[in-house]
């Protein structure tokens, strides 16, 4: 065993050194706390977060591919001398920039063909609705007609589509107008056209 003398304690466990001690690798979750131990230290300053988007716009200039490239090699250019690995350069920029416009066109293909088979079915949605909505409309016409004007059998009936039916005279409250005598069930006259053979 070695002394307890100061020259047999470790550099790093020395309280008098000034060297930087070994900082160990951090967990994830440690970091995190730590990040979060910082903001709420000053709860007051304002925290700016950039939006995903302005990443992937930032990512996509750095790697931009030029549209037009003015001097490209052929292949037997560099073909076993010293500069091959520039003509294998400037065709894999090539490759790639014609990558890209291919890509470019699909993602436009696509997005027009999106775009139209959207407005499609908007169209179709909206006939639908329309459809439909005219059907409520003559359902609700149809049964306000019925409770609110008792005389609306009449156009019916003068259309030939409903035979006459025999009423009583009925008061709007329900009690009928001759209560007193006995003409309940009189048969009410056919209203509609009457068409008489010349001879």
């Amino acid at each position: 065993m070695s002394e307890n003398i100061p020259e047999s304690i470790p550099t790093s466990a020395d309280p008098r050194s000034k060297r930087p001690l070994k900082r160990r690798a951090i967990s994830p979750r440690s970091e995190t706390a730590s990040h979060i131990d910082k903001l709420m230290a000053a709860p007051d300053r304002d925290i700016i977060i950039p939006s995903s988007t302005s990443l992937a716009v930032k990512r996509d200039a750095g790697a931009s591919v030029p549209e037009i490239v003015q001097n490209v090699q052929g292949s037997s250019a560099g073909a076993g001398s010293g500069e091959f690995h520039v003509y294998k350069a400037s065709r894999r920029r090539e490759y790639e920039r014609l990558k890209s416009m291919d890509e470019e066109v699909r993602k436009e293909e696509e997005a027009e063909q999106w775009e139209r088979e959207k407005k499609e079915r908007e169209e179709k949605d909206a006939e639908k609705t329309r459809k439909a909505r005219e059907k409520r409309e003559k359902k609700r016409q149809k049964k306000n007609g019925k409770s609110q004007n008792p005389g609306a059998g009449a156009v019916e009936i003068q259309a030939g589509k409903v035979k006459p039916r025999i009423e009583a005279n009925v008061k709007g409250n329900g009690e009928d107008e001759d209560a007193g005598t006995n003409n309940i069930g009189e048969a009410q006259e056919q209203v509609g056209v009457i068409i008489h053979d010349d001879e």
